[in-house]
């Protein structure tokens, strides 16, 4: 018995097998057996043994019944992640045998929670009829075996997949660049749309590639996985980390499986690849192999991924600028969820893809911003297409279960409907005259599709589909006449028995003559014993044959009755043999055009890629940034995407900012001072957005854009530690910072915000100093880089690429006023003490802080030094034992000597001279504060 826990029910368990029951007592008189029954398995466990020991690392889903059974440490380790009730079942070596269990029906929910928490699982299906166990005996158990590990990296079904997200497993091998250096080929693979791609990069990329890729699974030799260099990499990463044997990444046996996968000759018609990419490609097709149990997987053509090819981001940066997900791990929050303004789950992985690895290809980038601003235009054609697109499933997920034999009719029906989908958009598009590069490649795919494929579905399917199909009731009526007469037999079986009691009642008149049913004889005609004499002499002898005889009635049956119940009886069965073979035909016809159907969805996810940022364009103001191959970064009335979008959801507005970097020879460096909460990490991270944004291919939130194409970008933005690691706040800052300048070149952009601030003033002033110096001297980047060491502003005068600018802010009543804006200039405080207050510190607290402060100001030196500690007044001036600050007295409100004046001011009475004069008298007033009633 197995509880589920969604509902608390106990559910049986099949009654089949041969249980595992504990021991009978010992008979009297005989020695104790115990340790004998103990050592003996029982055929179902020995077999559950051997299963599992062919399979380690994964969790064994044994098939039992309506059951998926777990035991020993699986059920353990299955018990705790997924809250199911953990019972006992006999015993194996002396102790309890653990089991838990899940659900046949239910199994794939279950299966998305462990995998979420990066398990392995084996699927363990029964693969013999049970009845054909007893038939080699009653202890005989049922044949089992493996069908399918379920990995994080190599799921399929639809339920555990995330549309929005492309599911890759990426495959890891390397080669000695040098005594100290490593190269890294990688391969990507998401087995639900069959994408497949290569690259390779230098040891210093590979964190950033993977940041990028954001694969589920990671596979790689057993040497690469225990590199203690790179443990920190496999410790951090998000994805399950999966090694394999040294066999899997051998060069020779790769370049064997990648010609085996596609049936060639030789890898020449894919590209050049290098030896480390081919052995990366060869361990990602052995453990797809491996994981698959010999299903053939549908892949494309690898293509290669060049270096250098998308704008380098890496890990820190990505997470410090919330490109995908927030710092917390959520989608909701993120740049990602602020533009995806897709209708389809591949325009979404798409636009996540983009996102992910803006590109550095002029030319490419061009084309997706004349495909945006030509759909900008027509806004006509946008929505036909948005909705067109908006019916289209996701057509390259079926395509791959189609090919796995995973699928069921609602995959066929999501083929069916993108197909027609695509049809109505190649038709859209052809009376769109001249259409850009990238929207008139998407429409010359989508008009090459075979439309017989999408009628002959549309023809086939019914409306109304089951999951599975085995269910049946998929194929539409009318499709083919042998199984409608099949169903007909099964649906009027009734009125087909009625129709033959009749004719027999006719022929013999005899008017009480019935044809009936029970479980012993089947269908049989019943006629009064009287009339049944007569039925057995000739000519009715040859029709009817007598079956049994009753006190008052006789019983027959006839040829033509157990041909009818034959049929009766294998309808169902029949029917739906009938519509398999005919879904397998559909199967058979989508597979020989799956190249077409591949290219198709690619092109209806480009489609909806560019649609969505036009729509987004269209409803928030955004503008066609110019890119080129210069250094330029000029921004005007730019603004941060998911701070607009929030403002705006709450009725407020935001503060545009203009933002030049430009530089010829290299780019200038824009030093940002100004208060706490005044809007400095908002402003850095919107220009770095914006060039994210620009490089994707979407338009931008700013009245204009000019940016030279950036090559990496960098960001050290807010304070984290790593404890784990013994790394504090200020190490993580120091460690990101030195990557920063360690890699950064004249086209990277660098976003550097409060460099310093976690080690003591000077020496945090000291590096924030040197930082500095050494980006405009060495680095020769763009950069922006915003601090609270004051004292850095008269750089400006030393150096020749850097300039001031600070965030404007106003004083009312003692409280501190944020405008948000962003100006030339240096900023003389940063107002701490206002934004304590606004945080709710003691007021006590406060006071005792603006009593500081005045003194430690006081003794000030010349501007840009800093007392040693010893000099600072604060130590001298305080007392051995520091009374208690006194209560703040109430707060009294000062008069407003301007309004005091323009109250007594006549404007009818006044002359010129005197209006002047009143004038001048208020200017006076507010620049001294004086109250006007006690001059």
């Amino acid at each position: 018995m197995t509880m589920d826990s969604d509902t608390g029910r106990l559910l049986r368990n099949e009654a089949h097998e041969p249980a595992d029951e504990a021991p009978p007592p010992p008979a009297r008189g005989r020695r104790s057996a115990a340790a004998d029954d103990e050592a003996k398995v029982s055929p179902m466990m020995a077999q559950y043994i051997e299963i599992k020991a062919a399979n380690p690392g994964s969790l064994l889903f044994y098939r039992m019944g309506d059951f998926y059974e777990l035991f020993f440490e699986d059920a353990e380790i299955a018990s705790r992640a997924l809250g199911i009730v953990l019972t006992r079942r006999g015993k194996h070596a002396g102790a309890d045998i653990p089991m838990c269990g899940v659900p046949v029906e239910r199994s794939d929910d279950y299966l998305q929670r462990l995998i979420g928490l990066g398990h392995r699982v084996a699927v363990c299906e029964q693969t013999e009829d049970p009845a054909e166990a007893k038939k080699r005996g009653s202890k005989s158990v049922v044949r089992r075996e493996v069908v399918r590990l379920v990995t994080p990296g190599t799921i399929t079904e639809d339920r555990l997949l995330d549309p929005g997200r492309a599911n890759l497993l990426l495959a890891l091998a390397r080669r000695r660049a040098s005594d100290s250096a490593w190269t890294y080929g990688l391969a990507a693979v998401d087995i639900s749309t069959g994408r497949f791609s290569l690259g390779e990069v230098e040891g210093a990329g590979l964190a950033a590639e993977i940041a990028r890729l954001d694969p589920r699974e990671i596979v790689m030799g057993d040497a690469l996985h225990q590199d203690p260099d790179l443990a920190r990499l496999w410790r951090d990463t998000r994805a399950a980390v999966t090694p394999v044997g040294r066999g899997d990444v051998d060069p020779a046996s790769a370049e064997r499986a990648i010609k085996e996968q596609f049936g060639v000759q030789t890898l020449d018609g894919f590209g050049a690849f290098s030896r480390v990419e081919i052995a990366a490609a060869g361990a990602v097709l052995h453990y797809i192999a491996r994981t698959q149990l010999g299903a053939r997987v549908t892949l494309s053509p690898p293509t290669r991924q060049a270096a250098g090819a998308s704008l380098m981001i890496d890990a820190a940066t990505r997470a410090n600028l919330e490109l995908t997900r927030t710092l917390s791990g959520e989608r909701a929050g993120s740049l990602l969820a602020a533009i995806d303004r897709t209708v389809g789950g591949a325009g979404a992985r798409l636009l996540a893809e983009r996102l992910a690895g803006p590109s550095t290809d002029l030319a490419l980038i061009r084309r997706r911003h004349d495909a945006v601003e030509f759909l900008v235009a027509e806004g006509a054609l946008r929505a036909e297409l948005r909705s067109e697109l908006a019916r289209a499933p996701d057509m390259a997920r079926a395509l791959t279960r189609i090919g796995l034999g995973r699928a069921g009719p609602r995959d066929l029906a999501a083929l069916r409907d993108g197909l027609l989908a695509a049809r109505g958009i190649a038709t859209a598009l052809a009376g769109a005259g001249a259409l850009p590069g990238e929207i008139g490649k998407a429409a010359r795919i989508l008009a090459g599709l075979d439309e017989a494929l999408a009628d002959d579905l549309a023809a086939a399917l019914a409306d109304d589909l089951p999951l599975q199909r085995r269910d049946g009731g998929f194929v539409r009526e009318g499709y083919r006449a042998e199984l409608d007469e099949t169903r007909t037999l099964q649906r009027d079986s009734r009125q087909v028995v009625a129709g033959l009691q009749a004719r027999y009642a006719s022929e013999t008149g005899c008017r009480t003559l019935r044809i009936k049913h029970n479980n012993l004889l089947g269908y049989y005609i019943e006629v009064p014993q009287t009339f049944g004499e007569t039925l057995l002499k000739d000519p009715w002898r040859a029709t009817f044959v007598h079956r049994q005889t009753m006190v008052d009635a006789m019983r027959f049956t006839s040829v033509e009755l157990g041909e009818l119940e034959t049929k009766i009886a294998n309808a169902a069965g029949r029917g739906l043999a009938l519509e398999l073979e005919i879904f397998e035909s559909l199967s058979k016809a989508v597979m020989a055009e799956s190249d077409s159907i591949v290219a198709a969805a690619s092109a209806l996810a480009a489609l909806d890629v560019a649609a969505s940022h036009a729509e987004l364009a269209v409803a928030l103001n955004w503008t066609r940034p110019v890119v080129d191959d210069g250094l330029a970064f000029r921004i005007e009335g730019g603004r941060h995407p998911v701070v607009e979008a929030a403002l705006t959801k709450a009725g407020e507005a935001f503060i545009a900012n203009a933002c030049d970097l430009s530089g010829d020879q290299a780019g200038q460096i824009l030093l940002v001072t100004g208060p706490n909460m005044g809007g400095k990490s908002t402003f850095l991270r919107q220009n770095a957005l914006i060039a994210v944004l620009a490089q994707m291919g979407a338009f931008v939130p700013a009245a204009s854009a000019h940016l030279g194409l950036v090559d990496r970008l960098f960001s050290r933005v807010g304070a984290a530690d790593d404890l784990a690691r013994g790394h504090s706040t200020f190490m993580v800052e120091m460690v990101e910072t030195a990557a920063i300048l360690n890699q950064a070149t004249r086209r990277s952009l660098v976003v550097l915000d409060e460099i310093g601030r976690g080690t003591a003033t000077f020496d945090g002033l000291s590096i924030a100093w040197a930082c500095l110096e050494h980006l405009h001297g060495t680095n020769g980047c763009r950069a922006l880089f915003a601090t609270h060491f004051h004292e850095l502003t008269g750089l400006a005068q030393r150096l020749d690429r850097l300039s001031n600018a600070t965030l404007q802010v106003t004083e009312w009543k003692g409280d501190v006023v944020f405008l948000h804006e962003v100006v030339p200039g240096a900023a003389d405080r940063s107002y701490g003490l206002q934004v304590a207050r606004l945080a709710g510190l003691p007021a006590p607290v406060i006071a005792r802080a603006k009593a500081l402060l005045a003194e430690l100001e006081k003794g000030e030196g010349a501007p840009g030094r800093r007392k040693a500690p010893a000099e600072l007044p604060l130590f001298a001036a305080m007392p051995a034992a520091m009374p208690a600050a006194p209560p703040p007295a109430p707060a009294v409100e000062k008069p407003d000597p301007v309004g005091l004046l323009l109250d007594r001011i006549d404007p009818d009475a006044l002359s010129p001279r005197e209006a002047l004069d009143a004038l001048y008298r208020l200017k006076a007033a507010r620049a001294s504060g004086d109250d006007p009633r006690e001059r």
